[in-house]
């Protein structure tokens, strides 16, 4: 399979290598939330300095790249945001990314991968991030952006037509079940997550007025039983947070928890057979590697037969996007 990146000589390795300081540059701007301190008519650095507390000489060298980068624009010592950063990166708009910060606290994580792959020992718990009590806020409004964009077209390939209670496990804000109820307002989805992220849950379904069709359950799927009577088992970005030996258990609950005929999905990255595509599967592994304790990224064959392990039949792919999806019923 050709590579994601043509890398053919040295010049063009740097070009690659050094791709880290923009990215370095825009994570700093929003942690420390320049572009939201940049009025309409500009401002200039020493301005935002003051309003982020921050140091006056560094912050206008910051503000320049940025300009550099393309994310702000310079005239006469003010700067103004562009029509993308001021609609995007400033929390005065209602389209701000809130969940960069998931991307922000990767940074930490990932600079650990040297000592990670050296020793064999996950380094998660030494990372000390700078936004830690905020991460289940801007981990849930990371994964938000994009499943409520990919809902729509996920549940498209579906069949639907039995399915009168959807059961999202570690379903965070709820997007793929609140598709569901919206199309189905009959019936009726549940969401299984944490304690501590429930609650973060509950307030993206009562923002969209659909509280009375959902159902909570606060619990630990390695720990707790998830219930049972669901027509559809949902899990999107689960699997590669566990062990082969935590999904072999979990869905093995799943089978258990399903009627008969019902349906389970996987979403997930699914790699071929040798692990080295597809990139995004590819690099999703190191993420798990400095990131979980012993998550990774699996291989169709893998699922497949921790399915069919369980119970599970008539098990096939369908193609999602960069990811893909693992579909079995579990017989009548």
């Amino acid at each position: 399979m050709k590579p994601a990146f043509d890398i053919s000589d040295p010049a063009r390795l740097r070009e690659v290598l050094f791709g880290f300081r923009i990215s370095r540059t825009i994570l700093t701007a929003y942690e420390l939330d320049i572009f939201s301190h940049v009025a309409p008519d500009g401002t200039c650095s020493e301005v935002v300095s003051q309003k982020i507390r921050s140091d006056a000489r560094a912050t206008d060298r910051l503000m320049n790249a940025l300009c550099a980068i393309g994310l702000l624009k310079k005239r006469n010592e003010k700067f103004f945001n562009t029509s993308f950063s001021a609609q995007y990166l400033s929390k005065k708009s209602p389209k701000y990314l809130y969940g960069l910060m998931h991307t922000a606290n990767m940074w930490d994580t990932w600079s650990t991968m040297t000592v990670m792959v050296k020793t064999g020992n996950n380094q998660k718990d030494n990372v000390i991030s700078r936004n830690d009590e905020n991460w289940p806020d801007s981990f849930i409004g990371a994964m938000h952006e994009r499943a409520i964009l990919q809902s729509k077209l996920v549940l498209d390939k579906l069949d639907l037509t039995d399915v009168r209670h959807f059961f999202d496990i570690g379903g965070g804000s709820g997007a793929y079940a609140m598709e569901f109820v919206k199309r189905s307002p009959e019936h009726k989805a549940t969401v299984f997550d944490l304690p501590g992220i429930i609650p973060i849950t509950k307030k993206y379904v009562k923002k969209e007025g659909l509280t009375k069709q959902f159902r909570f359950i606060c619990g630990d799927y390695n720990k707790n039983s998830l219930g049972n009577s669901y027509d559809l088992v949902f899990l999107s970005a689960i699997i590669h947070i566990n062990s082969p030996s935590q999904n072999q258990m979990l869905l093995k609950k799943c089978f258990r928890a399903l009627n008969p005929g019902g349906t389970i999905i996987i979403q997930d990255h699914i790699m071929d057979k040798d692990r080295t595509s597809p990139f995004d599967g590819a690099m999703f592994a190191l993420n798990m590697l400095v990131s979980t304790e012993s998550g990774d990224t699996y291989t169709e064959s893998e699922i497949s037969a921790w399915l069919k392990n369980a119970g599970f039949a008539g098990i096939h792919r369908i193609e999602t996007f960069k990811n893909a999806m693992m579909v079995a019923k579990k017989s009548v």
